[in-house]
């Protein structure tokens, strides 16, 4: 494997994703990106195989559904953790944007 070096990425634009970190060669794995959700957009239910998922909201509320039901709802300076395997999404269904950066990471 070629050695990995550290990266810097800005975050950008208010467009509705941004690839932050690809997954291999770039890292061991690991991706993630920048979501930007308009009142009452949602991601879409989904779910990231054996990957586990951090959730990290920046601006604006997330409500988290999991297997289809509302689980909670964070707030801005929250993190958020989704096992693998997890059925889930996030809805914004406030009146503001919601931005927020997820991180998924293959599970060793």
């Amino acid at each position: 494997m070629k050695s990995l070096q550290p990266i810097l990425i800005k975050l950008q634009g208010c467009e509705r994703f941004q690839r932050l970190l690809p997954g291999i060669p770039a890292t061991a794995g690991m991706k993630s990106g920048y979501i930007t959700l308009k009142p009452g957009e949602a991601v879409g239910e989904h779910k990231t195989e054996a990957k586990e998922e951090s959730i990290i909201v920046l601006d604006g509320v997330a409500d988290i559904y999991c297997e289809g039901k509302l689980l909670f709802t964070a707030r801005e300076k929250s993190l958020i953790y989704i096992p693998p395997e997890v059925n889930h999404d996030i809805k914004n269904n406030s009146d503001k944007e919601l931005r927020y950066v997820y991180v998924v990471s293959p599970v060793s």
